[in-house]
């Protein structure tokens, strides 16, 4: 899979193609429909199938004084639109610049000279350009002019509920990793680099990996059964994010208890995989009292895990 950042300068290799434009934060049921829609036109017409991304999220751009809870990093994106089968991906710098474009100058300048496509695909909810003018008709009128065809994927629903990375948020925030892996496709992860921490899991018999979690996460607070892999290695865990109320009630820290596992994981690259649910964080009145609950937590996280 080819990645090149920019519309400039566009390698003849991915021009006259098939492209799907979007955030696609999640890369949810959704979206994986939509970019299914760009591939089978690919392969339809033998050309190859891309995408067009913006990075970082133009949310990030225009209110950078936010947290925004990305549902996927860059390099967790670029792993799935591979997985899927994708052939390239132009990851559009969402600068200064790129918001002051016309919709119309959007389209002649990264579609039509950068790429020079030959189908669009876009969502109904699609919209684009400076203050967000062009919508799907004005893609329709532009793959006129410009001799591209243009599909307009409508909503993507499963009992009802229309897939979206807002409503995977609000799970997410809630605790319900079960239910955002339905609607994701699959389960929701984050990965990061092992740092030092305080040591009382340690000191209670459960030593922790602490991974910082990327700016803006918003993951409900508790105890959660998860997959931890570290050098190609998946390991059965628990995990603990939360503000630790019964000793500092600190910032909130994700703590990774790998079962069954006798090793020094500081400063190694760490991936959790979020399975289960257990219980939310609350305050102990002792620290034996916590040790008595973790027992009971961990037993709960190896049944969940058997077998999946």
């Amino acid at each position: 899979m080819i990645v090149h950042e920019g519309y400039i300068g566009v390698p003849p290799a991915i021009r006259g193609g098939v492209v799907a434009i979007g955030n696609f934060d999640g890369v949810h049921k959704g979206h994986q429909a939509l970019i299914g829609e760009a591939i089978k036109a690919a392969r339809a017409g033998s050309l190859l199938a891309g995408v067009v991304i913006f990075e970082p999220h133009p949310r990030e751009f225009f209110h950078p004084e936010e947290s925004h809870f990305r549902l996927t990093p860059l390099r967790q994106k670029l792993a799935v639109f591979q997985a899927m089968g994708l052939d390239f991906v132009m990851v559009v710098p969402f600068d200064a610049a790129l918001a002051k474009l016309e919709h119309f100058e959007f389209v002649e300048f990264v579609l039509a000279q950068g790429l020079d496509v030959r189908h669009v695909v876009v969502g109904y909810d699609f919209y684009y350009g400076r203050q967000r003018r062009g919508s799907p008709e004005s893609m329709i009128l532009a793959g006129i002019e410009y001799d591209f065809e243009v599909t307009v994927v409508p909503p993507v629903a499963e009992g009802g509920e229309v897939f979206s990375s807002t409503a995977i948020r609000l799970k997410l925030a809630q605790g319900d990793v079960a239910g955002a892996a339905l609607e994701l496709g699959r389960r929701w992860r984050v990965a990061g680099t092992v740092i030092g921490g305080a040591k009382r899991g340690t000191g209670m018999g459960y030593p922790t990996a602490n991974v910082p979690l990327p700016k803006g996460t918003a993951l409900g607070h508790g105890i959660y059964a998860v997959r931890a892999t570290v050098d190609g290695t998946a390991h059965d865990a628990a995990a603990y994010l939360g503000t630790r109320p019964t000793f500092d009630d600190g910032m909130p820290v994700l703590e990774v208890f790998l079962l069954d596992y006798d090793g020094d994981l500081y400063g190694r690259e760490m991936d959790v995989e979020f399975i289960g649910f257990i219980r939310g964080d609350r305050k102990f009145d002792s620290a034996d009292a916590l040790v008595r609950q973790m027992d009971e937590d961990v037993a709960k996280v190896r049944e969940v895990l058997t077998g999946v």
